[in-house]
């Protein structure tokens, strides 16, 4: 008797295990499948061509709130166009793009040639994939120039002052 106990305890044991295994075969096999399916559905996306963008165009002013326009190609794309709302910060300087920001350096030396002083600046941020220089230089008038004053002449020694009179 105690032999057929021992014979039904590794029966339901292989049974349990059996069963384990099973539930975790599902498991996986539909964990792969999702898979599968989301990986179908990226494929799909990717038929349309990534989005090209217009500069920010502020409602009003040079900066502030504004809008942009959104063009993308694809044979099965829902959406080819749209319009995105942005905004231009109103201290960037606008010459160089609105949408361009740049870490300029200490104005140079005033060139006594042009009467100019200049500085050169790096690309530190380009807002919404915009087209923006590297480096661009700015240029502004010196302002008062002054001349240097003429030095005084020192004293002529005594013994000196004879001979030239």
């Amino acid at each position: 008797m105690h032999r057929m106990q021992k014979q039904q305890e590794r029966c339901q044991i292989f049974t349990v295990v059996l069963f384990t295994f099973i539930v975790l075969l599902a498991a996986v096999s539909t964990t792969e499948a999702g898979k599968k399916e989301k990986t179908e559905k990226k494929v799909k996306k990717s038929d349309c061509g990534e989005w090209q963008w217009s500069v920010c165009v502020p409602t009003s002013g040079d900066c502030g709130l504004g809008t942009r326009e959104g063009t993308r190609s694809g044979v099965d794309c829902k959406q080819t166009m749209k319009t995105q709302r942005c905004k231009i910060p109103c201290n960037w300087k606008k010459q160089f793009g609105a949408e361009c920001k740049y870490q300029f350096q200490a104005w140079g030396e005033c060139d006594l040639n042009t009467a100019l002083k200049t500085r050169t600046g790096n690309l530190k941020r380009a807002l919404h994939n915009a087209d923006c220089q590297k480096t661009v230089t700015i240029s502004k008038p010196c302002g008062k120039l002054t001349k240097p004053k003429p030095q005084a002449l020192p004293p002529v020694p005594r013994h000196c002052q004879k001979t030239l009179v």
